[in-house]
């Protein structure tokens, strides 16, 4: 798959006193990229009255180069103990995702290049973690390999937390830009996962991401460079034939894995849900979806979502789990939810 590559930039004035903005405003001049000056990126919309889903297509192609100035970082349970925010959105294109709801017209890609000050409140919430190992999740916000050619954060997180003896940095990904990664000194600090899915959802939902197999391949790269290693296989979706196509998925990762049996492997789980609003948002910038998204064959929870009903629920879980432990008997199937 392609290197994301903007069709516009606004960049932050405050941005430019960092040499990464200068790096880029040069970069993307030479390119012949549009790049504007902009005091702020709130409220960025263009210049015409567009479509539900050509603004959306709109954001996905524009980039924002900016400065990450809220350095007190926000919880990310169950996955970690912090959100670690170097970049907001993805060039993706993915249905139901939840982050391109919450930002609605803001889902524009934001990079922030005030790296060191951002590492060094790490640091700062760390020590808060009073000799208990501290986790940050790189990934809640967006999907840093995504633009690691752009910006180079995440190889210089991963060198961080290398030297952190209490700091963990977790990373998810649907890309599979990795080579760069390969011969960092990680000191195992810093895990990997990739989010995978069965061959039917990537194909109907995840637009512009890379392919199962090419995430497979990536993640089995990460795995021989010694990175510990995870899955998060979400959204898991109910449709027709979804027992065959989730089989074949742990078979192929079973088949590709360079050590299957790695003690270090672990699985999160994640049924498909939605909340009334995003299911608004999804239609209008998505009107031929196949997304299901019939409240009636759902199960109301609380914050408003709706997910598979406790019958099917089980089924899903039960399969799964019974899957990854005969192909993965040493992996640790973190949780379901």
């Amino acid at each position: 798959m392609k290197l994301f590559k903007p069709k516009r930039v606004f960049i932050e004035e405050g941005a430019l006193k960092y040499s990464l903005a200068q790096e880029l405003d040069d970069k993307f001049k030479s390119q012949g990229i549009p790049v504007e000056y902009i005091e702020s990126h709130n409220r960025l919309n263009p210049k015409e009255e567009m479509s539900p889903t050509a603004l959306f297509n709109w954001t996905k192609e524009t980039l924002v180069v900016g400065v990450k100035k809220t350095l007190r970082f926000q919880s990310c349970q169950p996955s970690a103990d912090y959100r670690l925010v170097t970049n907001t959105s993805c060039p993706a294109k993915c249905e139901y995702c939840y982050l391109a709801k919450s930002l609605g017209s803001a889902s524009y890609l934001r990079v922030y290049v005030n790296i060191d000050e951002i590492l060094e409140a790490v640091k700062k919430h760390i020590k808060k973690g009073e000799g208990e190992i501290v986790t940050f999740e790189a990934s809640s916000s967006s999907d840093p390999l995504a633009v690691e050619h752009l910006t180079g954060s995440l190889q210089q997180m991963i060198d961080f937390f290398a030297k952190e003896e209490k700091g963990r940095l977790r990373v998810v990904s649907k890309f599979a830009f990795v080579d760069k990664l390969l011969d960092l000194d990680h000191n195992n600090h810093t895990k990997f996962r990739f989010s995978i899915n069965s061959n039917y959802v990537i194909d109907s939902f995840e637009h512009l991401t890379a392919s199962l197999k090419e995430r497979i391949v990536a993640a089995n790269k990460i795995q021989q460079a010694g990175y510990p290693l995870g899955f998060i296989v979400a959204p898991l979706m109910l449709y027709e034939g979804w027992k065959e196509g989730y089989k074949d998925m742990l078979l192929n990762l079973h088949k590709e894995l360079s050590s299957p049996e790695d003690e270090e492997l672990s699985f999160e789980l994640i049924m498909h849900r939605f909340t009334t609003k995003s299911k608004n948002l999804i239609e209008a910038r998505f009107p031929n979806t196949k997304l299901t998204l019939d409240k009636e064959r759902y199960q109301h929870k609380g914050f408003g979502k709706y997910v598979y009903p406790a019958d099917e629920a089980e089924e899903l879980k039960t399969f799964m789990e019974d899957n990854i432990k005969e192909l993965f008997p040493q992996a640790k199937i973190e949780y379901f939810t």
